[in-house]
């Protein structure tokens, strides 16, 4: 498909109760409205180009963003691409999921996530937590610095409550990302968990709710799921 077909089939595919739900979360114009399941019809198309996918991200439009990352080859974004791709992101659904994942798949994901988790910037910064986490979910414990991960906990128990608002967010998931899958550092994610309760984020007018990592981690437990790895990060 050419990139005017992909942005005539996302424009079809749009409709206005979805669009009306992604401005509540924040999403900024232009965008159509797709549902994240109707926009993955087009992703075999589009995952046969990778030139596609980029000018799809760099088109601005919500719907064109996502589909990219869906369908980009994580390993064979350019590190500078990725930078670009973070800064571009308006709205927390591309830097925490589009940008964040397919970050963690990539060939910088620690180099990255740790610069971006040090931005003065809330979306840059909610990114990188956001792209550790994923990367953790889908690596190996044995390649995982566990000694990084235990300073970014105790940082996070020190800091998360006077934290900007997705970031708060974000930081949540990672200790919640560290208890589900990185068995050396469960009980440290449990004391951190624990220490941190709840968690207040601002999410607008919906009806989303911040998970509570104590809670999480516990049922993860209960179904003795401790440990396991995803095989991707990109949904």
């Amino acid at each position: 498909m050419t990139y005017e077909e992909v942005m005539e089939a996302l424009e079809h595919m749009g409709n206005e109760q979805t669009k009306n739900i992604y401005l509540r979360h924040g999403a900024q114009e232009p965008f159509f409205g797709v549902k994240i399941g109707d926009m993955k019809k087009l992703v075999k198309h589009v995952k046969k180009d990778q030139n596609l996918a980029i000018t799809l991200y760099n088109s601005g439009n919500h719907d064109a963003m996502y589909l990219a990352g869906l369908s980009i080859d994580p390993k064979k974004m350019k590190k500078e691409t990725l930078q670009e791709w973070v800064e571009k992101a308006n709205w927390y659904m591309l830097s925490e999921y589009t940008v964040a994942n397919v970050t963690a798949e990539s060939n910088y994901p620690l180099e990255l996530a740790r610069e971006w988790i040090q931005s003065d910037k809330e979306n840059i910064a909610s990114a990188g937590w956001s792209a550790y986490a994923g990367y953790i979910s889908i690596t190996s414990d044995d390649e995982l610095y566990l000694e990084e991960i235990k300073t970014y906990l105790h940082q996070i128990e020190e800091n998360i409550h006077q934290e900007r608002n997705r970031v708060r967010y974000t930081m949540n998931g990672f200790v919640i990302s560290v208890g589900a899958h990185v068995i050396p550092l469960l009980e440290e994610a449990k004391k951190v968990a624990t220490s941190i309760g709840k968690v207040h984020v601002d999410v607008g007018n919906t009806a989303c709710k911040v998970p509570m990592a104590t809670d999480y981690i516990k049922k993860i437990e209960e179904k003795n799921r401790v440990g396991a790895k995803r095989k991707t990060c990109i949904c």
